[in-house]
């Protein structure tokens, strides 16, 4: 039975999706020195905040790939500078306690078929906990997996930050 089906937790979203999928947000740049800080400064003076960055980059070009803790007005702000993105869902994860909750993780997903693509720690910790960002090959799948398991989700609402 799938998410859609009624078996997951339950979640609606504003887009109208029913898990809690956080917006990653991936800008391809040249490879040259301040093209990042160009970025970076685009967020400045607004509420917006980067919770999660990673960067992948060759001699000529790089994928800088993050998180917003506002993506609608991320979103915005990156489309008026004329970048061109991709915009992608991602799992957002709590850290379980224990002396090895990557391996909980990846375990629970490994049971369920799951292949993780891509994942990078939060620079925040939603409810003072660590955790991490997961790009995974099915999401839905992943999403209900790890809520079946008793992983706790972080949403796009939990990467808010007060002033």
């Amino acid at each position: 039975m799938s998410i859609d089906e009624g078996a997951g937790a339950g979640f609606a979203t504003m887009r109208g999706r029913n898990y809690p999928a956080i917006r990653q947000f991936t800008v391809f740049l040249e490879n040259r020195v301040g093209q990042l800080l160009e970025v970076v400064r685009r967020f400045e003076g607004s509420k917006i905040h980067i919770v999660a960055l990673s960067i992948v980059d060759s001699a000529e070009c790089a994928f800088v790939r993050f998180l917003l803790s506002h993506p609608e007005e991320g979103r915005e702000i990156l489309e008026r500078a004329g970048l061109a993105i991709i915009e992608t869902d991602l799992i957002g994860v709590e850290l379980p306690d224990g002396p090895q909750p990557l391996l909980e993780i990846c375990t629970a997903l490994l049971q369920a078929e799951v292949n993780i693509v891509q994942a990078y720690p939060l620079l925040v910790r939603p409810r003072g906990r660590a955790a991490v960002a997961l790009m995974v090959d099915n999401i839905e799948m992943g999403l209900e997996t790890l809520a079946d398991k008793g992983f706790s989700m972080v949403s796009e609402g939990d990467l808010q930050q007060e002033e």
